[in-house]
């Protein structure tokens, strides 16, 4: 079964009822996923349904319970099982592939292409997609290697998306939210561009034009001998710098907006580890708060039971700047990245599915399907530098 949908339409329902179905059976599942981070959330949330006898985790350095009658792994696992002809593998009766689109992936894709192809034909293979592009082309390379596959696409998407951009007001502080696109009389977006948006580009657009050729006439004047070398070289590096920064929103500013316009929680993008560590920061360094009394004691309490239940002695939590780490929860701020240690993590993702944490700076791993519940998504950038 291959199953496409958007973000919210029930994807999850079709993998829980193959759960379901393997423990009714009497056989072996195992529910895969792209990342450590997506694998927890799922054998947590098995362990609510079935308790922790049933449920197994395996990742690159965990392993709980690995002969349980349901495993959550990440997928690279399962295609070594399968190369090691490990004898779990003769009582499958189900898997399931979450973020099935992966196997396009041009580094990582060959392990989702290996499992399909190599698992035996009696297992049967549950692919889940939020992404996937060409779904018809995709059930056809299935079937031609696994035989008969049910194809489910839905394009409704249960919430709906509203598309803003985000820019500063000339002279202000706080940032101005436009739509990305026109609404029609019923408030719904249309597929066209909002004009009061392209206005505000072509302004930019014509300034940066004029400032460019105010650079030119100052070079031209330079190479004559009218001016300093320090003072060109001065005033270039300073206008360069104001084209680039001149419309773009502080973090706790675009933060501030959002909690003003009752738009959290939110999640905000940024794609380096460092950035996001800033961007905490950043906001704690312009006093914002964002919880209540009731939500501060509440952050201390599962932070604190959550570390004690991990044994981190006094010298690894100082070393972690633990304290400076619970500070920003209690405000209603957290990062999450691959360079923090698991717990850290684990802590931020249950206080943010619990509504206490109001906003999460996170690198692009956050968007691999974790169940993150937020009002606003906020990418910092289109583009990110791969190398």
């Amino acid at each position: 079964v291959l199953v496409a949908a958007p973000t919210g339409a029930g994807k999850t329902v079709v993998a829980d009822f193959a759960v379901f179905l393997g423990v009714n059976r009497g056989v072996k599942t195992f529910y895969t996923t792209p990342i450590k981070a997506l694998s927890n959330q799922k054998y947590h949330d098995f362990c609510e349904v079935y308790g922790i006898d049933r449920v197994g985790l395996l990742t690159g350095d965990t392993s709980v319970n690995p002969e349980a009658d349901i495993v959550v792994m990440t997928t690279e696992v399962l295609r070594n099982m399968l190369y090691e002809r490990s004898i779990t593998i003769k009582s499958l009766g189900f898997v399931v592939l979450d973020e099935v689109h992966y196997l396009a992936d041009k580094f990582r894709g060959a392990v989702w292409e290996e499992v399909i192809i190599h698992l035996p034909q009696s297992v049967k293979i549950i692919g889940l997609s939020a992404t996937v592009s060409n779904v018809e082309d995709f059930s056809a390379w299935i079937s031609s290697v696994r035989g008969e596959t049910h194809l489910v696409v839905d394009e409704h998407r249960p919430v709906p998306l509203e598309r803003h951009v985000i820019i500063q007001k000339d002279g202000r502080t706080e940032p101005e939210l436009l739509n990305l696109y026109d609404v029609d009389k019923n408030g719904n977006s249309t597929n066209h561009v909002n004009l009061a948006l392209t206005r505000k580009i072509t302004q930019w657009e014509n300034a940066s034009l004029r400032r460019k050729a105010s650079y030119r006439n100052v070079n031209k004047r330079f190479s004559k001998g009218k001016f300093s070398k320090n003072k060109f070289s001065n005033s270039s590096k300073s206008n360069r710098g104001e084209v680039a920064v001149r419309h773009t929103p502080k973090r706790w500013a675009v933060i501030d907006e959002l909690d003003y316009l009752d738009m959290l929680p939110g999640i905000y993008f940024i794609f380096s580890r460092s950035g996001c560590d800033q961007a905490v920061q950043q906001c704690l360094n312009a006093g914002l708060s964002l919880t209540s009394d009731e939500e501060m004691y509440e952050i201390r309490r599962i932070v604190d039971s959550m570390i004690a239940e991990n044994k981190l002695s006094k010298s690894d939590l100082k070393a972690l700047r633990f304290e400076r780490f619970r500070y920003a929860l209690e405000q209603g701020f957290a990062a999450h990245h691959a360079g923090m240690i698991a717990i850290f993590r684990h802590i931020v993702e249950t206080l943010f599915e619990r509504g206490l944490i109001k906003v999460i700076f996170a690198t692009e791993t956050l968007a691999l399907g974790l169940n993150m519940p937020a009002r606003s998504v906020v990418v910092e950038k289109l583009v990110k530098f791969d190398g």
